[in-house]
């Protein structure tokens, strides 16, 4: 096998190889092996005709598909090695420049693992990773516990306010005349959820148990019905009963029943903590966001078109398996969601690109920082992964290959390049 580079451009290789007169016709002849029981010829069985008289009847060429088939990928693997070439896509078979007795000569291109050269990655500015909750946000946090722990209780002669559910009779007319569909009994509506006509909700509050009113709203231009779009009507609405919902005291009483905290001013402190437990990991991971956009904007590479497409179709087809999982196929997606392929093609396209630029930047920084995983990292990192699955530890361990624990150590070097970013980002 001899082979050469004929260009490198946009980290695409092209690349002429050519095989032997020899090792093609040993590759003709394991393709004969392996066809000759589908050819009939006059005089033998089937599958016993010889190679010669099979080449006679249908032409030299009838086994040359399957033998370049045969043939290429060791030839393709052995100038790959020798030429030091890193392939991060599938051959594709730009010409076949000589076949037959001669051997075979082809030209075929590869996108090759680009090279990158990384800019300012440290002392990236990014907000405090700090932060001190406040007396409101601990009063927020009370307050939806208190809505939790809330009761839906009747009123008889409240008045309805924003928040409240009522239970109401209505019938709508367009131009005097009942409409379908515009009529129910025993309807239930929180006012203020805007689960209705828009304008409707607002005309109930006010309104008492036993009420009668007419409610006139217009339906929106962009109605999903065609007939009522943009047309006025008149509901005729009977208000049957007003609930409204009764908050617990914020007292030890209350802390006692939610918590397993014995005084109020004890469940204060606790959300206080888990406030700022929440709201640091939330700036924290907006942080190593920016760091890593940061350090790949700053870096220069080019990503050989070939690498996105294969990514893309890759996740395209994980995202229709899917779908198929949960008894959806495409098209049905396409409708529900209002999209079309050419759209989807074009944002996985994006996030394929998105993230093969992020990849190759965190492993050059990996490399650049010599940063390992030790064993306990990788071990804590099995561990985790068993547990996300509720799986037992020792049983997954045992399932483990070396070219998984491989995944598992690759998966650590990302986690901590992320955080070393973060390290020696700067705080504003």
């Amino acid at each position: 096998m001899v082979s050469s580079i004929e260009k490198m451009e946009k980290n695409v290789a092209t690349i002429k190889i050519e095989v032997s007169s020899e090792d093609f016709k040993k590759a003709v002849a394991q393709a004969y092996q392996k066809n000759r029981g589908k050819f009939n010829i006059d005089g033998f069985r089937k599958g016993k005709a010889p190679q010669k008289i099979i080449e006679n009847r249908y032409g030299k060429n009838v086994f040359y598909e399957d033998a370049i088939d045969l043939a290429f990928p060791e030839a393709y693997v052995e100038a790959l090695k020798e030429h030091n070439i890193d392939a991060v896509s599938r051959p594709a078979m730009e010409s076949i420049d000589a076949i037959g007795e001669e051997g075979l000569k082809m030209t075929v291109s590869v996108a090759v693992m680009p090279e990158v050269e990384l800019g300012d990655y440290k002392g990236q500015e990014i907000e405090t990773l700090s932060y001190e909750p406040t007396e409101e946000d601990v009063n927020d946090e009370l307050a939806k516990m208190q809505d939790q722990n809330s009761r839906i209780v009747s009123s008889e002669d409240g008045e309805a306010k924003e928040g409240d559910t009522v239970t109401i009779d209505f019938e709508g007319f367009i131009d005097g005349i009942a409409f379908d569909g515009g009529k129910a009994e025993g309807h239930s509506l929180t006012l203020g959820s805007q689960t209705f006509i828009p304008g409707f909700e607002e005309q109930l509050v006010g309104t008492k148990k036993g009420d009668e009113i007419e409610v006139k709203v217009t339906f929106p231009e962009d109605y999903h019905a065609d007939d009522f779009a943009g047309k006025e009507a008149v509901f005729k609405v009977a208000v049957n009963e007003v609930k409204v919902k009764e908050m617990p005291e914020l007292d030890d009483e209350f802390a006692k029943d939610v918590s397993e905290f014995d005084t109020l001013d004890e469940l204060k402190e606790d959300l206080k903590k888990k406030i700022k437990e929440r709201k640091e990991k939330e700036a924290a991971d907006s942080a190593k966001v920016k760091v890593v956009d940061g350090a790949v904007s700053s870096a220069k590479f080019e990503i050989p078109d070939q690498m996105i497409e294969e990514d893309m179709e890759k996740s395209l087809k994980d995202f229709e398996y899917q779908l198929k999982m949960q008894g959806i196929d495409m098209e049905d997606y396409f409708k529900y969601t209002n999209m079309d392929r050419n759209k989807l093609v074009e944002e996985v396209r994006a996030d394929s690109q998105k993230k093969i630029e992020r990849d190759l930047v965190l492993t050059k920084i990996t490399e650049a920082e010599s940063i390992e995983a030790t064993e306990e990292e990788i071990a804590k990192e099995i561990e985790e992964q068993a547990a996300m699955y509720s799986m037992d530890v020792e049983k997954f361990k045992s399932t483990i290959t070396e070219d998984q624990k491989e995944y598992f150590a690759n998966s650590v070097k990302r986690k901590k390049t992320i955080d070393f970013l973060l390290d020696n980002a700067v705080q504003k």
